[in-house]
């Protein structure tokens, strides 16, 4: 939960910042997985609280039931749950949630951020991702007020970007990683952060005929067969350095060494 001081930063964190409840296992959950055996704090926030994804009770009732699958999910990742910001479809790129999403990143105080990339296949995702992107530019800014009021913060984050779980953008163009990391030791542990979203699940074999857990590997496999070098695996693009950090960072490749391998486009 965020609004109170800055977190005291003893070990480097990762921010996930997400659209929707199941976002972060679906695609980053084996990378927070990695990086939180690595000793990294992993915080876990999706802007949205899941209210349109389902069919059965109201929306308060479904919210309820998913913010306690997402917090079972993190707690099952090893990370610390954020309160979601806003009910579905109202992911905007506006001031006033910009405020809230640049308050975290002030709060956390993240070396990484791990967020949806610029050319998902859906425009929540998308809208996530830049929210996202402008809060980490925004956190040494004294003049830009955030809700609730965080001080500004110094120090660099690298942002990386997911692959969208269909592996494309809106137009069916195929997404290809940089930086995939190896997530077959930890598949379980994903497969079972991914099974606390039930009432996803169930909306999706209703509305779509998919099983999330089914995609889930099917793209871990496509992913791992892109690297070259695992069997499974989770894909990430480097966000470019200017105005966040020093050229030539890499904290993701320096934190899981032999468990990432850089493949460039």
């Amino acid at each position: 939960m965020y609004g109170g001081a800055p977190l005291k930063r003893t070990v480097p964190s990762v921010l996930a910042i997400v659209a929707h409840p199941d976002d972060i296992e679906m695609m980053m959950g084996g990378t927070l997985i990695r990086l939180h055996e690595a000793g990294w704090q992993i915080h876990y926030q999706t802007l949205a609280d899941g209210s349109c994804g389902g069919s059965n009770g109201t929306r308060a009732q479904l919210i309820a039931q998913r913010a306690a699958e997402a917090r079972a999910g993190a707690k099952v990742l090893g990370a610390t749950w954020h309160r979601p910001l806003v009910h579905d479809l109202e992911i905007t790129y506006c001031l006033p949630l910009l405020r809230r999403v640049a308050a975290l990143v002030r709060q956390v105080q993240p070396s990484i951020v791990l967020t949806h990339g610029p050319d998902d296949y859906m425009e929540d995702h998308i809208i996530t991702g830049r929210l996202a992107v402008t809060a980490a530019f925004a956190r040494g800014m004294q003049n830009f007020a955030t809700t609730p009021r965080q001080k500004p913060i110094d120090g660099a984050v690298a942002i990386y970007h997911s692959l969208p779980h269909i592996l494309a953008d809106q137009l069916g163009r195929p997404i290809r990683a940089t930086h995939y990391v190896d997530v077959g030791a930890v598949h379980e542990r994903c497969r079972q952060a991914l099974e606390c979203h039930r009432s996803q699940a169930e909306w999706l074999a209703q509305s779509q005929g998919a099983t999330a857990v089914s995609a889930m590997a099917q793209a871990a496999r496509a992913v791992g067969r892109q690297s070259k070098k695992f069997r499974l695996a989770e894909g990430w693009r480097r966000h470019l350095s200017t105005g966040l950090g020093e050229d030539g960072d890499d904290p993701l490749a320096e934190a899981l060494g032999d468990a990432l391998v850089i493949r460039p486009v």
